[in-house]
């Protein structure tokens, strides 16, 4: 009997063992509920292209933006759990979004696995080249003389872009008119054309914009200036003393994914992290590298969740 189950012990370990060593054997899908050019998506592919060459298949990222990432993500949470259809996600749509729609159609902790927080993306206040907002004093001084009269782009009702503003407007006690897009990139795009003044966007999503002159970068909402953007005030020193916003880029699964595969795609991550390549393009875009246990990651988004849950009420942030 002893025998029998040292032996059925020892098959089980050679399974996982094996499976361990043969994944993957073909490409692997990224699923990214945001539009290309999105901080994310950027991110995602510098760091996946390492990732590919290390795992010797491709990482193919799919966009799937719309409906502030909910249809995206839960293509995610219905994919096989076999490692092969990862999800790509920002903190809006893991812990925002659920908490301004409560019939979203899966439950970020019950149908995902964790597998790493990859980076946080740095943010910033952007204006059309055309405005006359220099910082986020000026913005903030226009908004009390004009109350409800300038408008700001987002990537979509919940989406990262409208909780920033929606926080800063409510920190700063003004009031103003929200403009949705389908992506950030969109809004971006728009708020460079003069078509909506400001913005709050990652740096990911408009460093290139900003550095080409087509955006006015008046603030950045980390703590100390970004050592990209040093001649840019932070949003707390130049109007909103306190104000400090940032965004996720975190790597998951479907739920019920083998943990050896979990652990395969977070030592990759851990990998390509640590390559100083790497390292340097996430910085050069704004985007500072993270990397966490796949457990760091469950315990950060529940955190997460319970945080905007507080902030969101407070705010009064709708979905629209």
């Amino acid at each position: 009997m002893k025998i029998t189950s040292i032996c059925l012990a020892f098959v089980c370990f050679s399974s996982t063992f094996a499976h361990a060593q043969s994944y993957p054997n073909k490409p692997i899908r990224l699923i990214i509920p945001l539009a290309a050019g999105s901080a994310v998506d950027n991110a995602a592919r510098i760091i996946t292209n390492k990732m590919s060459q290390s795992m010797g298949h491709a990482i193919v990222i799919e966009n799937l933006p719309g409906a502030a990432g909910l249809s995206g993500a839960d293509k995610v949470a219905k994919a096989a759990p076999d490692g092969y259809t990862l999800g790509g996600f920002n903190d809006s749509i893991m812990t925002m979004v659920p908490n301004l729609n409560r019939n979203t159609p899966w439950d970020i902790i019950k149908d995902f696995e964790p597998v790493s927080l990859v980076a946080t993306i740095e943010w910033g206040l952007i204006a059309s080249p055309q405005s006359t907002f220099k910082n986020a004093g000026d913005l903030i001084a226009a908004a009390k003389a004009t109350p409800g009269k300038i408008d700001y782009a987002s990537g979509g009702n919940g989406s990262p872009q409208h909780v920033a503003m929606a926080l800063f407007a409510s920190q700063a006690g003004v009031s103003m008119t929200h403009v949705p897009y389908k992506g950030a990139t969109q809004a971006a795009t728009d708020v460079a054309a003069g078509q909506v003044p400001v913005a709050f966007q990652g740096l990911a999503t408009v460093a290139s914009l900003v550095r080409g002159g087509k955006l006015r970068l008046i603030g950045v909402t980390t703590k100390g200036r970004h050592p990209q953007f040093l001649d840019v005030p932070t949003v707390s020193e130049s109007g909103l003393a306190g104000f400090e916003f940032n965004s996720w880029f975190a790597m998951l699964a479907p739920a019920g994914t083998p943990k050896d595969i979990i652990a395969k795609l977070n030592g990759e991550i851990a990998k390509a992290l640590a390559d100083p390549d790497v390292r340097d393009k996430l910085n050069q875009q704004g985007v500072t590298p993270r990397g966490t246990s796949a457990d760091e990651l469950g315990t950060l988004t529940k955190a997460q969740f319970e945080k905007y849950a507080r902030l969101i009420k407070e705010a009064g942030i709708k979905a629209d």
